[in-house]
């Protein structure tokens, strides 16, 4: 299989420190530099993790650098605050009209809504193939008429509910990620079971990652989503943002 993955992508950092006393002379916690760990995030993810699971993909993303920085306590894995950057830089994807989208058995938009695509870019995208799936922190309409699949979650999908209520062609390409809740597709729930999360930053783009590889393998998708639920949970009881393995 080959997959084209498009969409913006940034830097992941995570430094992990000591932070055992407040600061004297304000309010905050003093936090004291150890390790650090860095890797690709947003679509950057998605693709790595497609890598990871063995699948031949390219991605069209930005090249501007944003970065997203996240200060964590070592002991017990609690983030002191995340700093992003760069995002004010990002550019607007400017070869759209140039990829052959025919090269490709899937496309996968992963989209957060950043400024490297427009609505209406992705529009274009699934006029021009009939297997699209799409990851967005946009709200939806009818520019996704021609999505196959939209992964969203729970707190993005409460936001955008208002605007799909009525419109069941949008309703039924739904898979709502839930955390610890499982997955929900056509009133239908995937549960997950009970593990220790130690972060949950990058479960999405693994979950989207495994859903589209199982889903190009047996065009089952149920199997898929059970496949991908199993996925994100065992990123999400590793600290940071990591890959399937």
């Amino acid at each position: 299989m080959k997959i084209l993955v498009i969409g913006d992508s940034c830097k992941d950092v995570y430094v992990y420190g000591e932070c055992d006393r407040m600061c004297p002379a304000a309010p905050v916690p003093v936090f004291i530099p150890k390790t650090k760990k860095e890797n690709r995030g947003m679509a950057g993810n998605v693709y790595e993790n497609m890598l990871s699971l063995g699948a031949d993909c390219d991605i069209v993303t930005n090249k501007s650098d944003v970065t997203k920085t996240r200060y964590v306590e070592e002991k017990t894995n609690h983030m002191i605050v995340r700093i992003d950057s760069g995002e004010e830089n990002i550019e607007k994807i400017d070869n759209l009209r140039s990829i052959n989208f025919d090269e490709y058995d899937a496309v996968v938009v992963s989209d957060y809504n950043k400024g490297f695509l427009s609505a209406k870019d992705i529009q274009y995208i699934a006029a021009h193939h009939d297997l699209v799936f799409l990851d967005t922190k946009k709200l939806l309409g009818n520019w996704v008429k021609n999505i196959k699949f939209i992964k969203i979650n729970k707190v993005e999908y409460n936001k955008t509910k208002h605007l799909v209520e009525n419109k069941k062609w949008i309703e039924e390409k739904l898979i709502i990620t839930m955390g610890s809740g499982g997955c929900l597709y056509q009133d239908e729930i995937f549960s997950v079971g009970n593990v220790e999360i130690k972060d949950l930053s990058g479960a999405g783009d693994s979950f989207l990652a495994a859903f589209v590889f199982n889903f190009l393998k047996n065009n089952d998708i149920y199997d898929s989503i059970t496949f991908a639920n199993e996925c994100a949970t065992k990123v999400v009881q590793q600290k940071g943002v990591n890959t399937i393995q």
